[in-house]
């Protein structure tokens, strides 16, 4: 069993030490009074959002203070800081994921509306009444909700790529699952519920051997692991902001430059067109025709901001140091008795969905809160995957790059009490 004194080897192999990070997060020096006693914040629920560090808050207020203008249509001073600011932002993003051209980055307000811009502009053009998009039994709702209202709309069907009680991809079912219907796939790179790590770059291969375009939801893969889209050589990559220390309300659709220069506009307005009669329009050049309006334009920028910070630390670094948590963790919270663990898989990140004994997770939650520990509790937007589980929620602990062992020992001292306080009944 992983000790802490491995943990504390593998952090001093790593570019940055996760107990000196914490002090960039205001929000982790949280203290709750508990009756008479005070607990410190153990935040584990960084599948559904991460904390924010003092250089993203400071980068909000200072765009607020000195840069606040909107963007592309101004001459004066400001409007140049906030253009200059929010497209130097979107260069980043692109760096960040590997992408060849900042124009193949659209801003969108995160995973969600990415995923949508697809299935509405790509899908509406490209897709008619029988044809086929495969995804996933993973899938969280922001990939499947989309397509199933697309299917509402023209008819089109929807395939599931089926997993196996370990938490994986039955992938050698791909050649029966895909024939000339099918379309498109769109898959997670990871699951928010499993924490399995799928192999993308094998499905989009396989994919593109029959000309089938591939969109990739990573919106718990950006902020955990080095991605490359063109290594991976997806057409559509979506994530979001708010998961790797960015704001909320932001994050990016990546396409390749073909598929966007064939796309039609998602929303109309300003800024997407060049011309404007009476009758029609013409659309501005990519990636600006599919951003209407005035954008998200501090967050924009903050998002730059967080991106910055992740690269200081190091995308390799953050995985390694996770992975060790991870490993850790589930050693512990094994040896529990009556403790469940869905996902199994061999490539995983930091993601343990859990049961404990047959108390439903919502009560998990709240015994756990009571000690400080923040955990999710619920379906996790994975309704379908959670009634093939047979179950109506689990409990989920998720870990970043700030959490620590001795955070990991709260939690599993806080499961072991509730296993106490239920006795018999547990």
């Amino acid at each position: 069993m992983p000790t802490q004194s491995d943990i504390q080897q593998a952090i001093q192999a790593l570019s940055f030490n996760p107990y000196t990070v914490r002090e960039d997060f205001p929000i982790l020096s949280e203290i709750f009074q508990r009756g008479e006693k005070q607990v410190p914040l153990v935040y584990l629920d960084n599948a559904a959002t991460t904390q924010k560090p003092r250089q993203v808050l400071d980068t909000i207020l200072h765009y607020y203070h000195h840069e606040n203008a909107n963007v592309h249509r101004g001459i004066h001073t400001l409007a140049e800081r906030a253009t200059e600011k929010y497209e130097n932002a979107r260069k980043k993003v692109a760096e960040f994921i590997g992408a060849p051209s900042e124009k193949t980055i659209v801003f969108t307000r995160g995973t969600t509306e990415a995923i949508n811009l697809v299935a509405g502009s790509w899908g509406r053009k490209f897709l008619k009444a029988g044809d086929v998009v495969l995804l996933s039994e993973m899938e969280h709702h922001s990939n499947i909700i989309p397509w199933q209202l697309l299917s509402q709309s023209i008819g089109i069907e929807l395939r599931y790529i089926p997993v196996t009680e370990e938490g994986t991809l039955v992938l050698d079912q791909l050649p029966q699952l895909v024939d000339e219907r099918v379309k498109l796939i769109s898959v997670t790179h990871m699951s928010n519920v499993f924490g399995t790590i799928n192999p993308v770059k094998e499905i989009v291969a396989f994919a593109h051997e029959r000309d089938i375009p591939v969109l990739v939801d990573g919106a718990q893969s950006a902020p955990h692991m080095p991605v490359n889209v063109q290594e991976l050589g997806c057409d559509f990559y979506a994530f979001s902001g708010h998961k790797m220390c960015g704001p909320t309300g932001i994050g990016a659709l990546y396409a390749t430059e073909r598929w966007l220069e064939e796309m039609d506009p998602y929303h109309g307005g300003g800024e997407m067109i060049r011309s404007v009669w009476w009758d029609r329009a013409t659309w501005n050049d990519i990636p600006h025709k599919f951003e209407a309006g005035t954008p998200n334009i501090a967050g924009a920028i903050a998002f730059g901001a967080a991106i910055d910070y992740l690269q200081r630390l190091g995308m390799d670094a953050i995985h390694q140091y996770e992975q060790a948590l991870t490993r850790y963790a589930l050693e512990r919270l094994e040896d529990i008795p009556g403790f469940r663990i869905f996902g199994q898989a061999p490539e995983r990140g930091g993601v343990i969905s859990f049961y404990v004994g047959n108390i439903h997770p919502h009560d998990v939650a709240q015994f756990l809160d009571a000690d400080g520990v923040a955990v999710r509790a619920g379906h996790h937007c994975a309704q379908p995957l959670m009634r093939k589980l047979g179950i109506p929620a689990t409990a989920r602990a998720s870990f970043y790059f700030y959490n620590t062992p001795e955070e990991v020992d709260i939690l599993v001292q806080s499961i072991r009490k509730l296993k106490e306080f239920f006795g018999d009944g547990f």
